[in-house]
């Protein structure tokens, strides 16, 4: 049963071919090794900075350094992906696995200070990870490789549902911000268990969203099964 919910979650997300995923718990990850990255880096990113910025709620994207390092981050992927694809090189699941990650990481630089901006009463103004802040997640960054790498692969079925978890918390951020464009939910929430209805609501949306991507995905192997 868990086999079929691990593969049900990534079969719209992803190409799931074994020869490029990882395994824990003689599990196949619901994703390939640089989606893994992506999704489990966006959670692990997104924790850091809850840890750092406990409080502070920032409104306004990191300063211009940080942003460039977040781009770095998210072009080491595409330069992998790219060439990789391409036949220039060869590339690894562990190479995917740290581009992935690296993309995966950056993503909040940009999706929390959006969400802040549009989901809070009383938006802050702050800059996001500001001073010390960014030092403390730019270290996180080979911990939480190390972490993924090392440590959860023997963890068993906890990695998978691990990753599962991250999906869902990737796609719900990205929901949150179109959510609170709704004017009944805009600059509304005082805390987040105010915000239930906003996150119930892209909850929602997540299943209807996963549901979506595997239908296509059906479509598009049926047809290309006839041609």
């Amino acid at each position: 049963m868990l086999e079929a919910v691990f593969h049900w979650v990534g079969f719209g997300l992803c190409h799931q071919l074994p020869e490029r995923s990882l395994f824990a718990g003689g599990f196949q990850l619901p994703v390939c090794a640089r989606d893994t990255g992506i999704y489990a880096g966006f959670l692990l990113s997104v924790i850091v900075i809850a840890l750092v910025e406990r409080g502070r709620r920032p409104s306004e994207l990191s300063r211009p350094w940080l942003l460039v390092v977040g781009a770095v981050f998210l072009g080491t992927m595409v330069v992998d992906g790219v060439s990789s694809y391409a036949g220039w090189r060869p590339t690894t699941n562990d190479l995917r696995l740290i581009t992935g990650l690296l993309a995966g990481y950056s993503l909040p630089l940009i999706v929390i200070p959006m969400l802040n901006a549009q989901m809070w009463k009383t938006v802050s103004g702050r800059k996001l990870l500001d001073g010390w802040r960014a030092a403390v997640w730019l270290t996180s960054v080979p911990i939480a490789f190390a972490v993924m790498r090392w440590m959860l692969p023997l963890a068993g079925v906890a990695y998978p549902l691990f990753l599962v978890l991250a999906i869902v918390v990737t796609f719900v951020a990205v929901n949150m911000i179109f959510a609170t464009l709704i004017p009944a939910f805009e600059h509304k929430a005082l805390t987040l268990r105010g915000a239930w209805l906003q996150i119930a609501l892209s909850v929602a949306l997540v299943a209807a969203e996963l549901l979506v991507a595997s239908w296509v995905r059906l479509v598009v192997e049926r047809l290309a099964a006839g041609l």
